[in-house]
């Protein structure tokens, strides 16, 4: 038996500039951290040695590879090599489709996983990771998707994470001092607004849109919070990373149709009138989790005030993608 754990994401400003379509043409950058919420995968020898069961939302049990219905894990075994006589099973702390990166969290699990049940751990990097997974989803299976999630959930911790043309990715580490994470938290406020929904068709108009000049615009001003955001997390400014995450969901909203509705913008605007300096919708939007910018003496208003969402309590983690069990 070997256990993987793959934590989640949340990600606060420059989301967008992580889709190959604007960062090969003007760079990108976004500021995440992971959290305490995670994708477990669990494989081990099968039964029956001439076959492979996975178990996600759905059980399959086939005789090849190539007959898996679950893309990424077919596309993953073939890429390792794995042979049949494998069980796979996944469990996650929160459902798919809420913006918070459980995808990607599932293929870089699952390659962590895979390698080292064929005894390569050694080839595996958190950078490894990173790029494999990007591989697997982009290239691969030609997902309309960024690179962001696979990054931040190989990696782990609180990071700007920054695109470039050549599509390369750095990764570079917010080192604040466990007292200023605390500080940090304690000022953060997430509720759970349902309405899981696959970001695919939000980030293939974003995508197909991100040559439009206000678009444009609008992704460089995003990324232009990244560095400031960082400034006032070393320094403290809680109300000051409120007012930026606000001007970055403002103009987030502009990149294409269905990242924001009704309902959400009234629970955004009910958010705001009981204290929130700022907030917004993780995720490509649509639905998932709501995070607002708050003095912890405004969280009892906030959740009154939001008393149709489910809050969802959450700490910072730093440790990324581990091998928590290899029996």
């Amino acid at each position: 038996m070997i256990i993987t754990r793959t934590p989640f994401r949340i990600s606060f400003v420059g989301g967008g500039s992580d889709l190959p379509a604007f960062y090969r043409a003007h760079g990108g950058s976004v500021l995440s951290t992971t959290i305490d919420k995670y994708m477990y995968i669990s494989s081990h020898d099968y039964f029956e040695a001439g076959k492979i069961r996975t178990k996600y939302s759905k059980t399959e049990t086939v005789s090849a590879v190539s007959d898996i219905e679950h893309p990424i894990l077919r596309t993953i075994m073939q890429r390792l090599g794995v042979r049949e006589g494998l069980e796979v099973s996944s469990i996650a702390d929160v459902p798919a489709g809420t913006g918070m990166g459980s995808s990607s969290s599932f293929t870089v699990g699952t390659l962590h996983n895979l390698m080292a049940r064929e005894g390569r751990l050694h080839e595996v990097s958190k950078a490894w990771l990173g790029e494999q997974a990007c591989r697997v989803e982009l290239e691969d299976l030609s997902e309309p998707i960024g690179k962001q999630d696979q990054y931040a959930a190989a990696f782990g911790g609180l990071n700007i994470i920054d695109f470039h043309a050549n599509d390369q990715v750095s990764v570079s580490p917010l080192n604040l001092s466990s007292e200023g994470i605390l500080e940090f938290s304690s000022h953060l406020r997430l509720y759970y607004f349902g309405n899981q929904r696959s970001a695919s068709s939000i980030l293939e108009e974003q995508s197909q849109r991100a040559s439009e000049a206000d678009k444009v615009q609008a992704l460089k001003e995003m990324v232009g919070f990244v560095r400031p955001f960082s400034g006032y997390l070393q320094s403290g400014e809680w109300e000051a990373i409120g007012a930026l995450m606000h001007e970055n969901w403002m103009l987030k909203q502009s990149l294409a149709s269905g990242i924001s509705t009704g309902p959400i913008q009234e629970a955004y605007a009910a958010a705001q009138r009981a204290g929130a300096w700022g907030g917004k919708l993780l995720g490509a939007g649509g639905g998932g989790f709501m995070l607002f910018v708050a003095h912890p003496g405004q969280h009892a208003a906030l959740d009154h005030a939001l008393s149709s969402l489910r809050p969802f309590p959450f700490s910072l983690e730093t440790a990324g993608s581990q091998v928590i069990f290899n029996g």
